[in-house]
């Protein structure tokens, strides 16, 4: 059944006519969908918060298409709702970085082109690409960063596990999602030892949920304490009176 968008843009002829000038070597995947639910999952990682984002979010667009160069990069097109002439190009987000290494990084945007795909091409790979490769390097940046922070430190106490409050947002929601607590002073976050396999198996999913954010666990046990209450006590001798020889 052909939809009443077919009528007001070609997206797909557009499309492929886009792909073969841009630089690269680029594959089109074009897709037309039923319900706005299967729209929002294919644009689920356009870089973009706003126009593109802004269309995408309040029009039932029917029809897109995805572009994929050789080294990964992605580029969603589509038709601007109530405007025949124009189409909207924006990147997509790289599936494979973890969202932390995302923070701080302004999105390269998308950008509205005419129907003329030439014309496109050329606004694409001169203004929405270099945009897209830099914001790209940036997340890359932090991301090379994420992975070489410092562990994530357990501490033994008794059959207890404890871990600093001082923690990133994220590394804390992970930590209380699997059952850490807050201490009694609030200065730490607290797993129990009551049940020690769950506490085991705790362990191991924290540590692959820290995994795909850069980061790993370390397990540990506190330091001894040194100082005059914890000196090795020395036994008392008593001065008694020697026995009497009769």
């Amino acid at each position: 059944m052909r939809h009443q968008h077919d009528h007001d843009h070609d997206v797909e002829g557009f499309a492929t006519v886009l792909a073969g000038e841009l630089p690269g070597h680029w594959t089109v995947d074009y897709r037309e969908h039923a319900t706005r639910a299967e729209q929002m999952n294919r644009a689920g990682a356009v870089w973009d918060m706003d126009t593109v984002a802004d269309a995408i979010a309040r029009h039932p667009l029917g029809h897109d298409a995805i572009l994929t160069r050789d080294d990964g990069t992605r580029l969603y097109v589509t038709g601007r709702p109530r405007h025949e002439e124009q189409f909207l190009v924006a990147a997509l987000a790289p599936a494979s970085i973890s969202a932390e290494a995302f923070r701080g990084v302004r999105e390269p945007g998308g950008i509205v082109v005419p129907a003329d795909p030439f014309a496109g091409a050329d606004a694409v790979a001169t203004g929405l690409l270099p945009r897209y490769e830099a914001a790209l390097a940036q997340v890359q940046d932090n991301a090379a960063r994420l992975t070489s922070r410092a562990p994530v430190t357990l501490t033994w106490v008794g059959p207890d596990l404890h871990a600093t409050a001082d923690v990133s947002e994220t590394v804390r929601t992970v930590l209380t999602e699997h059952g850490f607590a807050p201490s009694g002073t609030g200065h730490t976050l607290v797993l129990s030892g009551d049940d020690t396999a769950l506490q085991a198996q705790a362990v191991r999913a924290v540590g692959a949920v820290l995994a795909t954010h850069g980061t790993h666990l370390a397990l540990r046990h506190p330091a001894p304490r040194t100082g005059p209450d914890t000196a090795t006590a020395t036994p008392v001798r008593h001065n008694r009176p020697a026995a009497r020889v009769r």
